[in-house]
């Protein structure tokens, strides 16, 4: 395969991502939590979760074939779960994040469970041109996934020391390419771009931030879509949407928040402000709906983000899981999560919203 990989070609350089003593730190300054508040912040976690932080029902999922992805007309983008989306950009297939696992954990006998199983398995998949991951957490990395993936796929990419770990467990080193901040590739016409995010990253207890965590910017002609991965809310988002703005499409992080851990992912409103720091068009919140990882009401992401988005003029769409979002046809979708928790109409209109119930 011919290589694909250049640095960003910016009329004024961005700082490409720090290290110190050989590991990745943020370029502003994240408050390190004492061991006191993490063990506290766990023990909350086991012991005190409310019982809404997991849906009452099945999440509605709707169903999807091979046939229905290859029919599909370009710049369709589809959410299987968390922050698992298969977007199709010029006939071919790219997924963010792949995680199929029942548990977002280092086993499958304990930690976070699915609410929903994915609208599609790997085996019915069409081949993937290439997978984009964010960085190296349970609920953004898995395993299994990437090696059912690795004979349909011809590239990932990863931010740094994230492509070392794909190619230790054994997947072709000429299909792994990784990136510093504000570099990438460009592959079958399409361009991608690392770029910031605030986060950290580690699978263990002893590679604490011994790779990088990025977002993506993803350029397909007059297209621009813009992959949040995690993040905290920083000036990052508004130098990313200077530099690569406009975007059609924000897939934004929303969701596992709290106000225990406010560097490394982003409340409702931050979102938002950071949708409109990208200068974006849509928004689609991800990051939430298939894993309980925080002490919020599974369903308050959604609550919160739309009233935001109604009250600012803020296009945003909440499809099932499942669904289609064509961005030549954008739709808002449905609230389907009201039907889930409380008496609703079959239907009835979301107060001022133009949204629908179901």
């Amino acid at each position: 395969m011919a290589n694909p990989d250049f640095s960003a070609d910016q009329t004024s350089t961005p700082e490409a991502s720090r290290q110190d003593q050989g590991l990745f730190r943020n370029h502003a300054p994240v408050q390190r939590e004492g061991g006191r508040k993490m063990l506290r912040i766990m023990w909350n976690m086991i012991f005190n979760k409310p019982r809404n932080t997991r849906p009452a029902a099945a999440i509605p999922v709707q169903p999807l074939t091979r046939e229905d992805l290859l029919a599909a007309p370009d710049h369709s983008v589809y959410r299987l779960g968390h922050s698992t989306l298969l977007l199709k950009m010029r006939g071919k297939f790219w997924i963010t994040d792949p995680v199929f696992a029942e548990r977002a954990s280092p086993v499958q006998w304990a930690g976070p469970k699915r609410f929903h199983q994915p609208p599609i398995s790997i085996d019915q998949l069409p081949p993937i041109e290439a997978v984009i991951l964010s960085h190296n957490h349970y609920d953004h990395l898995d395993y299994q996934a990437v090696l059912k993936l690795a004979a349909k796929t011809n590239y990932f990419l990863t931010p740094l020391g994230v492509g070392d770990t794909l190619i230790k467990w054994g997947i072709d080193a000429s299909k792994v390419r990784q990136y510093d901040w504000w570099q990438g590739a460009e592959i079958a016409g399409i361009r991608f771009v690392a770029t910031p995010s605030q986060h950290f990253s580690g699978r263990g207890l002893f590679d604490s931030n011994s790779t990088l965590w990025a977002s993506w910017v993803m350029i397909d002609g007059d297209t621009r879509i813009f992959f949040s991965g995690d993040s905290g809310y920083f000036d990052g988002f508004k130098r990313i949407g200077e530099q690569y703005g406009p975007f059609d499409l924000t897939l934004m992080e929303t969701g596992a928040y709290n106000v225990e851990w406010p560097h490394v992912h982003m409340q409702p409103e931050e979102t938002l402000q950071a949708h409109l720091d990208l200068k974006g068009r849509w928004l689609f919140p991800i990051h939430n709906g298939t894993f309980d990882l925080a002490m919020h009401a599974w369903h308050e992401p959604f609550d919160r983000i739309l009233a935001l988005a109604w009250e600012r003029s803020v296009s945003i769409t909440t499809p099932r899981m499942g669904e289609a979002f064509n961005l030549m046809q954008p739709q808002r979708g449905h609230t389907w999560w009201l039907n889930m928790e409380q008496d609703v109409s079959e239907n009835a209109p979301i107060a001022g919203s133009g949204y629908k119930s179901g």
